[in-house]
């Protein structure tokens, strides 16, 4: 590694790197059950049952639950990402290069994670209407009641991850694009697509499946879909003198899986 590539032009790419990733690699990590830290190819995510509540007699023992209690198991793979900077290239647009790479390897990273956690949301078999039209509000309708009446939670931390198209359906729908119906403050956001609606926030993404022209959209909570990180995105920088130019390479350790089907519901989409 030549001397002019200095530890802080590394930490610098490193600090890049990590930034884009976390600010606009990854959409849908924040919405799961995440475990990070994890040693070793997989980690166990646990999943509880309901507990029903009972009387008991006067001096009488409280009755016990029998809560059901499983372990799903997470496997993580690794990923990685690299690109040559040529030396002249740099000094030429003043190391304007670093940062597109960095941001390109982070970007790319995070859409693997996207692809992660939606294969494991492809998993569910709780499908709301038929595979034969877009997103309609009946369709909507349909899986919002699906999910209260498998109890979902209420809390604030359900999510739908839906595509494109599904979105421009939805902005047709008064209700979900009229402030009048949903106030101001729950209107798509500055800077980003995405709002609150029904109690649960609503993101348009470009990575979701789509197998015969059905886009498959879905509904959950956070609780039920669970994504592990065994390395979070790292970034080495190496000069090669026959190449003159450094190789950056990016990588990462993770895996998602489906924790409890219950929690999420599917909206099969026609995308015509």
């Amino acid at each position: 590694m030549p001397v002019d590539l200095s530890p802080s032009f590394i930490k610098a790419f490193e600090g890049e790197v990590h930034n884009a990733y976390q600010r606009q690699g990854s959409k849908l990590r924040d919405t799961v059950r995440t475990r990070r830290g994890v040693m070793g190819s997989s980690v166990t995510f646990r999943k509880v049952g309901r507990g029903a509540a009972a009387t008991k007699a006067r001096h009488g023992q409280i009755p016990v639950m029998n809560v059901d209690h499983a372990a799903v198991e997470c496997n993580l793979r690794d990923y990685y990402a690299g690109e040559w900077v040529d030396r002249l290239d740099d000094l030429k647009i003043g190391g304007g290069e670093r940062d597109t790479v960095a941001k390109a390897g982070a970007y790319a990273l995070g859409r693997k994670t996207d692809q992660l956690i939606a294969a494991a949301l492809d998993g569910s078999t709780n499908h709301a209407g038929a595979d034969t039209d877009g997103l309609t509000k009946a369709k909507v309708l349909t899986a919002f009641e699906m999910l209260g009446q498998a109890d979902v939670p209420d809390d604030g931390e359900r999510t739908a991850v839906i595509g494109w198209k599904q979105w421009s359906d939805l902005m047709k729908i008064e209700e979900f694009a009229n402030a009048d119906y949903v106030g101001a403050e729950d209107l798509p956001w500055r800077g980003t697509q995405a709002k609150r609606w029904l109690g649960t926030l609503w993101l348009p993404h470009s990575g979701l499946t789509l197998s015969d022209s059905v886009r498959l959209c879905h509904w959950y909570h956070k609780s039920a879909v669970g994504h592990a990180a065994g390395a979070e995105v790292t970034t080495d920088i190496t000069w090669h003198g026959d190449r003159a130019a450094w190789f950056v390479a990016n990588w990462m350790s993770q895996g998602a899986v489906l924790i409890d089907a219950e929690g999420v519901v599917t909206m099969r989409c026609l995308e015509n």
